[in-house]
């Protein structure tokens, strides 16, 4: 006898064929809108490759000012934390000048009323160990040398008085400190002005095991020194630059370092608080054109 089939099968095929497509569908927008149960892997993947391209300010939003400023050195190395109102020193009481000294400098800074006229160089009381003096400096043949400059301080009077503090200073060749070094510190205005801001690292660079000292206090002479630039503005970049502590006079592109060569040499880890990732990448770089 020929069996007949059931008139209501096929109804119900096409039934739970369009709950398993409805299903699927529902699944693939609910993992679209929510990132977190898929890595970011599908949705994300576009955003991602543009970030490694274009890396914003916008994406670090939760990095404080302060934790751009603060630079990891050497376990070990002597290190007291100075805050000033236009800068942050990390100074070596035993060599008796900063490891580093970092400020953020906006475009709003790069000018002011207080000028230098009438400020001397002036011991720093809040320092550890053995006070410097300007006498340590006198006829020493070396200049009182800025790290963070009098001119990226005009704009409040505190800040502009505390930038001649003496933990804020190195000896530093006079050809250099008017010459190669104050040129760079004109460039970094130009480029807080063209960006809104950038932040800035200075300090010296020890490369020997002994070195000439100057002064009662015997404050240690640097060999060389450096300037670290992150920009986070736009297209987030940084530029390092090496100048030895002797007169010159070359074009700037002769001083460029990536930041990774000068991290090498000082053993300072600059901008920890950035992503491993953006740093790495960034810190490698050695394209003066990018600026």
């Amino acid at each position: 006898m020929k069996k007949h089939f059931p008139v209501y099968i096929p109804f119900l095929i096409f039934l739970i064929g369009t709950v398993t497509y409805n299903l699927a569908k529902g699944n693939r927008n609910f993992l679209k809108n929510n990132s977190k149960y898929n890595g970011g892997i599908e949705v994300n993947r576009k955003k991602r490759l543009t970030t490694k391209a274009h890396l914003t300010k916008s994406t670090f939003t939760t990095i404080t000012d302060e934790r751009l400023l603060i630079q990891n050195v050497p376990q070990g190395k002597p290190s007291q934390i100075l805050k000033r109102e236009g800068y942050i020193v990390s100074y070596n009481y035993e060599t008796h000048i900063p490891n580093w000294v970092a400020w953020h400098l906006k475009a709003q800074h790069t000018t002011g009323p207080y000028k230098r006229e009438g400020i001397g160089f002036q011991e720093d009381i809040e320092a550890k160990g053995v006070r410097v003096t300007t006498f340590d400096y006198s006829r020493s043949g070396y200049d009182r040398g800025h790290m963070c400059p009098s001119a990226d301080n005009k704009w409040s009077r505190r800040a502009q008085e505390q930038s001649f503090l003496l933990t804020n200073v190195c000896p530093q060749d006079h050809g250099l400190n008017v010459g190669d070094w104050n040129e760079m510190e004109k460039q970094c205005r130009k480029w807080a002005k063209v960006y809104g801001s950038i932040y800035i690292v200075a300090g010296p660079i020890l490369y020997h095991q002994k070195h000439k000292t100057i002064g009662k206090s015997k404050v240690v002479v640097p060999d060389a020194f450096f300037k670290v630039i992150l920009c986070m503005e736009g297209t987030i970049k940084a530029i390092g630059f090496i100048y030895k502590n002797k007169s010159g006079n070359r074009p700037k592109g002769d001083y460029v370092n990536s930041v990774d060569q000068i991290e090498r040499i000082t053993g300072v880890d600059f901008f920890s608080s950035l992503p491993d990732t953006i740093e790495t990448r960034i810190e490698a770089k050695t394209d003066l054109s990018d600026w």
